[in-house]
């Protein structure tokens, strides 16, 4: 009796604490963000682009090993948030088990990464509506969609959460009704005769352009699972962290093989790569619409058109949430300001909330600059703060569990433990590599070297580089050595 009243005790302090995040996710948010959280624009419209550039077979290769990458990537997080749960995930991991000056500069580049994509998905909102409102006015949306993103994030953790279990539910529906059209065409139930293989045939199909080609929508096919580690970053608010991240995490490979990689063989199998409506980004064009329109789907545009905004309206949540978070864990570790630490008595860090929707506000740039200009920029510089992100987990769990054995604990004692150590997170490691410094390899390539294609390809290293070692020579951190890296 007296040991549950203690848990209670602990239950409530936590709970009534003015310096605790509220641990309100349940197992259905997670598992539905983990279902749905990185379905959007990346799956609905940049994935004609991959298959017109390299082919349905380069497309599904590059789908495929960056499927595989992010799987790795999310055990090694899974391990090491059910073993130490906390909200700044990247940033606090890299700083207990690599170095201090690491985790700070993965820290800001995660919140850069998704303060970014939050402006990036307004942007996208404004061409969105125009499908509907062409003579309206950009500012208007971008302002409305920001002003509703801020306020689902402002409420509470659990408005954060329920927003994303309805977002997410509507595009896994989307989805998997693609999927079953797909198949009905395929076959010749819908949309006329049997489509089989034919379009795998055509031309240099499956494979066009050759391995350069599919290299080069390595970096596309990476932004569309951005999202993913979205489950480490919630741990922190998570109700049992130990049972629950895991449980999600088991449920990314179906996500993977299911969301994506039939998706984009659906894709491929329906329409040839041949087709420029592939490489538009027009939602009238959208591979998603023009199957629809090729199984006779009235309206299939604008079911789409919507589907399309509720997924943009999910990754701008999401954005918010997850650089809110990492901006407070940072403040909480004193490396961002302080009154960035402050919560409100929904145990929301509204000061970093403000700080990070601020950024929002670049988004605005799309009134005056073009729609689709200012968000294909804005998309390219979030790309590669991802890829470093990626890169810091794989890093970080090969040094955590190196740590772990290096200090005499028994691996049986994990709450989950990763598969295929230390394949895993070395894979992921060197195929992030390769896709950061591989994205734009033809601006080499041309007669002239294009200046401003390796200035949007690539400003996110340098940055990354110059915080890093910044920090590290004003601080003068060292590399933390395995037995003495923090494991309590």
């Amino acid at each position: 009796m007296e040991s549950v009243i203690k848990k209670k005790e602990t239950a409530t302090t936590a709970h009534s604490s003015p310096n605790q995040l509220r641990r309100k996710l349940k197992t259905r948010h997670l598992t539905m963000i983990s279902l749905g959280g990185t379905i959007g624009t990346g799956l609905f419209l940049a994935s004609g682009g991959a298959i017109h550039t390299a082919g349905p077979g380069g497309a599904l290769v590059a789908y495929i090993a960056i499927g595989i990458m992010v799987y790795f990537l999310m055990t090694s997080l899974a391990e090491m948030a059910a073993y130490m749960p906390v909200t700044g995930t990247f940033s606090t991991y890299a700083t207990k088990f690599v170095d201090p000056a690491l985790g700070f500069a993965l820290g800001w580049n995660y919140w850069y990464n998704w303060a970014i994509t939050i402006a990036a998905e307004l942007s996208a909102v404004t061409i969105i509506m125009k499908f509907w409102f062409p003579d309206s006015p950009s500012l208007l949306w971008s302002a409305l969609c920001l002003v509703i993103m801020f306020l689902l994030n402002y409420l509470s953790v659990k408005g954060f959460g329920e927003a994303e279990y309805w977002f997410s539910l509507i595009k896994v529906i989307t989805v998997i009704i693609f999927l079953i059209v797909s198949f009905l065409i395929i076959v010749g139930i819908m949309g006329g005769e049997a489509v089989g293989f034919k379009n795998f045939t055509i031309g240099d199909a499956p494979f066009h352009g050759g391995f350069m080609a599919t290299l080069g929508i390595f970096m596309a096919a990476g932004f569309s699972f951005q999202g993913t580690e979205l489950l480490g970053v919630a741990a922190g608010e998570s109700e049992d962290p130990k049972r629950n991240i895991p449980r999600a995490i088991r449920q990314v490979f179906w996500r993977i093989l299911l969301f994506y990689i039939l998706a984009i063989l659906a894709i491929g199998l329906l329409i040839p790569y041949t087709n420029e409506n592939l490489a538009n980004s027009d939602v009238t064009v959208s591979p998603f619409t023009l199957v629809f329109d090729k199984a006779g789907i009235a309206f299939a545009a604008s079911v789409m058109n919507a589907v399309i905004l509720t997924a943009v309206l999910s990754a701008g949540n999401s954005g918010m949430y997850a650089s809110t978070r990492m901006l407070w864990g940072l403040a909480k570790e004193g490396k961002a300001p302080k009154f960035l630490a402050k919560l409100n008595r929904r145990g929301v860090p509204v000061n970093a909330l403000l700080v990070t929707a601020s950024l929002g506000t670049l988004a605005f740039l799309a009134s005056f600059f073009g729609d689709g200009i200012v968000y294909v920029w804005l998309l390219n510089a979030s790309g590669m703060s991802g890829f470093i992100a990626w890169l810091g987990i794989a890093i970080s769990h090969y040094r955590f569990r190196k740590a772990y054995v290096a200090q005499g604990r028994d691996l049986r004692d994990l709450p989950y433990k990763a598969k295929w150590f230390p394949f895993g997170p070395l894979f992921a490691l060197v195929l992030c590599a390769v896709v950061i410094l591989g994205q734009n390899y033809r601006a080499f390539m041309g007669e002239s070297i294009d200046w401003y294609g390796i200035l949007v390809s690539y400003i996110g290293l340098p940055l990354f580089l110059a915080v890093w070692f910044g920090y590290k020579i004003v601080k003068k951190t060292k590399v933390v050595p395995l037995d003495e890296c923090e494991l309590d």
